[in-house]
């Protein structure tokens, strides 16, 4: 071989080289961009994502404040209304007859014991016919307690509430949207 022939082999197999090295790198960097981007579209995905959970978060946080605050304020108008139709009831001779009744069930407690039974401030009119009914000694309490009855059996140191207020107090404490007060 020349000199000649031997420069233009070496010309051609170093060009040939130099293509398959460009040819390489530009491989390389095609995957190298590529594999850049899928990270940056996985991290930016991951963003999103995180961004629309904590948004979806606060949106369901939100809501739940709105939602409390209308059951409270449901809640609070049904007590109002069942208030008033314990009132309506106060009113009628079923009334006097609960009385009566849980007058009753409180001497069978108490038994021979001392007791004192209390009506509501608001009962009073109903004293005499009360004590008359059950032949007990009825007192007046001083405090409301919204109807019904109290009652101390002095013996064993109990007090029996049978009064409305303790009850309604108990019905609204225990009471829930997804199904009214809860029997426990």
């Amino acid at each position: 071989m020349t000199t000649e022939e031997k420069l233009k082999y070496f010309e051609e197999s170093s060009l040939e080289e130099a293509r398959k090295q460009a040819a390489a790198m530009i491989e390389e960097y095609k995957a190298t961009t590529l594999r850049q981007s899928d990270l940056q579209l996985k991290t930016e995905s991951d963003n999103l994502k995180r961004s629309n959970n904590m948004a979806l978060s606060k949106e369901q946080l939100q809501i739940k404040r709105k939602i409390t605050q209308k059951q409270n304020e449901l809640k609070e108008k049904l007590f109002v209304e069942v208030k008033q139709q314990l009132e309506d009831y106060m009113t009628t001779s079923a009334y006097q007859q609960l009385l009566i009744k849980q007058i009753k069930n409180v001497q069978k407690e108490a038994g021979s014991g001392k007791l004192i039974l209390y009506i509501d401030p608001a009962d009073s009119d109903k004293r005499s016919s009360l004590q008359a009914a059950t032949g007990a000694p009825v007192t007046v309490s001083e405090y409301s307690f919204m109807g019904g009855t109290r009652a101390v059996l002095q013996d064993r140191n109990i007090l029996i509430d049978n009064s409305f207020a303790s009850k309604l107090e108990k019905l609204k404490a225990d009471f829930s949207f997804n199904g009214g007060a809860t029997n426990a």
